[in-house]
């Protein structure tokens, strides 16, 4: 059987130079298969969400950058560090351009994972299931198991931001079969 190139969008929702969040998500990604090809997409210098632009037919450049590029990809990673027991106001406005105007959502159909990472013992559980409230709404089938809550995450880093943690490290790259195989059976 012809299997085609996946291209997966990785989204992280941190902004911060040298991110938890972000390190462990690009360490993630890397394990998904040969074929796959990861896509960083940029949400930081997105405009803010605002209807009025989309009825009044003067969409920000970003957003239609934003909107053309995931079009492009099959499949979406989402990374997200937890602000308030919830996702960053950058990735929800992300989520809100791409979702907009009604009925030419991006989002549709599209296969996604959560990863949330924390510094802290609770393993950003609130943004990871708010994340997942949205993705229900946008028609996103979401991968159920195994549930990335990564906690306590400068434990498992080295100075260079590495996963050092032989078992951490498995279990994403156990994650990332199970992802790939997800995406295959919803094509």
């Amino acid at each position: 059987m012809f299997q085609m190139t996946k291209t997966v969008g990785l989204i992280v929702g941190s902004l911060r130079k040298n991110s938890f969040t972000r390190a462990v998500a690009e360490q993630m990604a890397a394990f998904l298969p040969e074929d796959y090809v990861v896509k960083d997409i940029e949400i930081g210098k997105l405009d803010l969400y605002n209807q009025d632009l989309d009825d009044e037919n003067r969409v920000p450049e970003s957003w239609q950058n934003f909107r053309a590029e995931m079009k492009t990809v099959d499949a979406v990673i989402f990374a997200t560090p937890e602000y308030n027991r919830s996702v960053p106001g950058v990735l929800k406005n992300a989520i809100d351009v791409g979702s907009r105007p009604y009925g030419e959502s991006i989002w549709d159909k599209k296969p996604a994972v959560v990863l949330s990472v924390s510094p802290g013992a609770i393993s950003g559980f609130g943004a990871n299931h708010h994340l997942r409230q949205s993705l229900v709404f946008l028609n996103m089938p979401a991968l159920q198991q195994p549930e990335l809550y990564i906690g306590n995450v400068t434990e498992l880093l080295d100075d260079n931001l590495k996963i050092k943690n032989e078992g951490t490290l498995k279990f994403l790259a156990d994650a990332m079969n199970t992802f790939a195989d997800f995406i295959e059976r919803l094509s």
